[in-house]
């Protein structure tokens, strides 16, 4: 631990404070709407159809799920491999990463048509589904986070603190390592099936969980009026930036193993040439805005310091992370199935033809509803629990 003495608080309830939970509880009155409205009708009003059966809800849980794993490693960083200037902030990490698991967890289950029979899902496992899994693996996630806080907070439980803080990095490790194995072991679907889908959903974890982290808390401290420091932000500039490029090579290295295989140059042409809206989606928003501009800011000496070009490259990060599953959620399913390979299949079922896909309203506030969720859960977190060093000053931190 650092040498240093570090004094938390609760984060002062402000104007500002219940203006911006409001907006977040506005925004979950919105999902909570939206999911009656399906409830009710049916899946049919969403723009969700027999091919497109994962649609945007999807991409915003996977997003957020994948985000709290990465949320944690700054918690991680500072226990597992004691790094000083990182542990004051372990328990900001820590609430973080539960409220985001939380809200995407909240969309996936309002989103199965029938929430009512999630106790059916939780009781009876099939453990040749990585679906099962995964269940296992949220439920284990949100667990040992408790556990980790718990070992943070109370000092008779401090001896435990660094077992927690291993147990926590290696189950949130195997939990995007889950996450990616779901599309990694599908292998119908030609954009999905590949071994670099886990090791990818690790990058992206990272890079969006962090992302997350610095946009939080650089408005948390501003909305408290509390001294954040450049040395601080500056470490997490430079890791975001590994991340960011970690995620993008191993993008790169999917990409060039499917083109070396003949089966999959239809695929590859549809997403990196001839997809429209996708295509431009791959290029613009993933590569362009997701990944190039961010790094430019990142590493541009004259923006070293300047913490506005931090938070514009961690937020367009997080607009490349939704682009980037859009394209692998959405454009994997809209290019048919090879049912029959190096044969013509013509049907009234839109066998052998790339399906449509538009989102819908009701999909848009059913999606924004959990993000709602995760940053009311995190603020009320913050007014609730001492989780906020009262300064990480330059002065106040050790850096190590």
């Amino acid at each position: 631990m650092s040498s240093k003495t570090m004094i938390y608080s609760e984060l002062r309830a402000s104007k500002a404070y219940y203006f911006l939970l409001a907006s977040c509880l506005a925004v979950v009155g919105l999902g909570a709407i939206s999911f009656l409205h399906l409830e009710h009708e049916g899946h049919y009003v969403t723009g969700m159809n027999n091919q497109v059966v994962w649609g945007l809800p999807h991409v915003f849980a996977i997003f957020l799920i994948v985000a709290a794993s990465g949320a944690l490693n700054v918690a991680s960083i500072g226990t597992v491999f004691r790094k000083s200037l990182y542990q004051p902030m372990g328990g900001l990490s820590a609430l973080l990463a539960i409220a985001l698991l939380i809200g995407g967890l909240a969309i996936l289950v309002l989103d199965l048509g029938h929430a009512d029979r999630l106790m059916i899902a939780m009781t009876h496992y099939n453990f040749k589904s990585i679906f099962a899994w995964n269940i296992i693996l949220y439920n284990g996630f949100l667990a040992l986070c408790i556990l980790y806080i718990w070992t943070m907070q109370d000092r008779k439980m401090k001896a435990f603190y660094p077992y927690a803080g291993f147990f926590a990095f290696s189950w949130r490790l195997i939990l995007t390592l889950g996450t990616g194995s779901i599309f990694g072991f599908l292998v119908a679907r030609s954009y999905y099936n590949s071994a670099i889908m886990a090791p990818l959903f690790i990058a992206m974890s990272f890079a969006l969980g962090l992302a997350v982290f610095i946009i939080l808390l650089f408005f948390t401290y501003r909305l408290d009026k509390r001294e954040l420091g450049d040395l601080v932000l500056n470490r997490l500039r430079y890791l975001l930036a590994i991340f960011v490029a970690a995620a993008m090579f191993l993008e790169l290295a999917r990409h060039l193993t499917a083109l070396y295989i003949t089966q999959r140059h239809g695929i590859e042409q549809f997403i990196l040439l001839d997809g429209g809206i996708y295509t431009l989606l791959f290029w613009i928003g993933q590569v362009l805005i997701g990944g190039l501009i961010p790094l430019s800011l990142i590493f541009c000496r004259a923006l070293k310091n300047n913490h506005w070009s931090l938070l514009l490259a961690a937020s367009l990060v997080i607009v490349g992370g939704l682009v980037q599953l859009y394209v692998i959620i959405v454009g994997g399913q809209v290019y048919p199935l090879e049912l029959f390979p190096n044969a013509e299949v013509e049907s009234s079922f839109f066998d052998g033809s790339i399906s449509s896909y538009t989102p819908s309203r009701w999909e848009w506030m059913l999606g924004l509803g959990g993000v709602g969720l995760a940053l009311a859960l995190f603020f009320v977190g913050m007014v609730v629990l001492r989780f906020l060093p009262k300064s990480l000053a330059d002065s106040s931190v050790e850096d190590s």
